[in-house]
């Protein structure tokens, strides 16, 4: 029989709390739903008043993962959802505003991603976010060096850049910005992109095609568009060991001389947030906003 635990006075029903998701550390899925009470202070400003995409890895990463948008079948009532313009016309989609909704969805088996928009505004972003990718040799060594690169870059504009892992192998830099059309953003993404490909030729690509990405870091600028997502901060990632999209120092990225600095797993994370805070929160507050240039 399923356990029913009540959370903010909704009942939900928690279930296969031993199963085995992640094998090569037996993290269960129990786990994984107090990682997400545990983070859920520091998550939920981050996904707030934005559409929710799941991609849902309901027996672990190793098993069948699928992307979807649209609200699931058996969604309580009381979840907030908004409906979200698409190409072919409009979806409704989930929105995590509190504990309840976002145990709901942890216990669905999900990683988190989100627009750079809210949603009240479609289409007009208020971040926003270069998604920095390695092709092999190349690591997350090298994702920081290209970082520290952007970061001035965008300094010189008047953008204060944060950063996060990916929870893969690359690194993401996020801004807050005054609400602008994400299309300007994305222009203005794609030249900082161009710009670091002609800085440092050897090492930055800012085109996807494949055969361009061994051994440099791929800018992709892409995600700026109002129909693409990004992992969300804290998101739980779907790879072999149960590693974070976890926000990271500054410090952290110029002293990065092996990859393994910057994996961090579940049980990391109620660590970093005791020691940091949320080193995201500037992006929670709109005095930190600035225009485009």
């Amino acid at each position: 029989m399923t356990p029913i635990t009540e959370v903010e006075g909704r009942r939900l029903a928690l279930s296969n709390l031993d199963k085995v998701l992640y094998p090569a550390s037996g993290f269960t899925k129990g786990e994984l739903l107090h990682y997400y009470a545990t983070t859920a202070e520091a998550l939920l400003g981050h996904l707030a008043n934005r559409p929710l995409s799941f991609l849902r890895f309901p027996d672990g990463p190793d098993g069948q993962q699928f992307f979807a948008k649209n609200v699931p079948p058996g969604t309580p009532t009381w979840v907030r959802t908004a409906d979200v313009p698409h190409s072919d016309g409009h979806a409704r989609q989930i929105v995590v505003q509190d504990l309840a909704t976002l145990m709901w969805a942890a216990n669905l088996v999900t990683e988190f991603h989100t627009p750079q928009w809210q949603c009240d505004a479609p289409g007009i972003a208020d971040r926003l976010v270069l998604d920095l990718d390695p092709g092999e040799p190349a690591t997350v060594v090298e994702c920081c060096r290209v970082a520290l690169w952007l970061r001035e870059r965008l300094a010189a504009d008047g953008i204060e850049a944060h950063a996060k892992t990916s929870g893969a192998k690359g690194l993401h830099l996020l801004a807050h910005l005054e609400p602008t059309p994400s299309e300007q953003v994305t222009a203005y993404a794609k030249q900082l992109a161009v710009q670091a490909e002609r800085e440092m030729p050897d090492l930055v690509t800012h085109r996807m095609k494949r055969s361009l990405r061994p051994g440099k870091v791929f800018v992709d600028f892409s995600q700026n568009a109002a129909a693409k997502t990004t992992a969300t901060p804290y998101t739980l990632r779907a790879r072999a060991e149960p590693t974070v999209s976890a926000p990271v120092t500054w410090d952290e990225v110029a002293d990065c001389t092996d990859p393994a600095q910057l994996v961090f797993l579940a049980t990391d994370i109620a660590p970093r947030l005791d020691r940091y805070g949320d080193l995201l929160d500037p992006l929670l507050d709109t005095g930190h906003a600035r225009p485009l240039p």
